[in-house]
């Protein structure tokens, strides 16, 4: 019987990209929750900008504010001229300052 040696084959790419895709959404979804609950603030999540936010758009984030629905998160974002698509991390820090200090 020849040297019958267990290796652990790397998962399909796939497989991998489920288990991002669900953990980038898990984590937005808590993220979420605690903006909803006022434990934390659209403002310093804006600021912080962490990786799962990174490719969240501005509109998501907003609208997971209290009473933020999507005729006031259209309105406020064209009032200051951003796009509901742009996501936080294509933003410059300059922009994610204003942003910050309007909200």
């Amino acid at each position: 019987m020849p040297n019958a040696t267990a290796t652990v084959a790397p998962a399909p790419q796939h497989m991998q990209a489920l288990r991002r895709a669900n953990e980038v959404r898990l984590a937005r979804a808590e993220l979420k929750r605690r903006v909803a609950e006022g434990s934390t603030t659209v403002a310093v999540v804006i600021l912080a900008c962490p990786w799962e936010v990174a490719s969240m758009s501005i509109s998501e984030l907003l609208l997971s504010q209290r009473r933020w629905g999507s005729t006031r998160c259209s309105k406020f974002l064209a009032s200051i001229g951003m796009t509901e698509t742009k996501t936080v991390g294509s933003m410059t820090e300059r922009q994610r300052r204003a942003l910050a200090a309007m909200v």
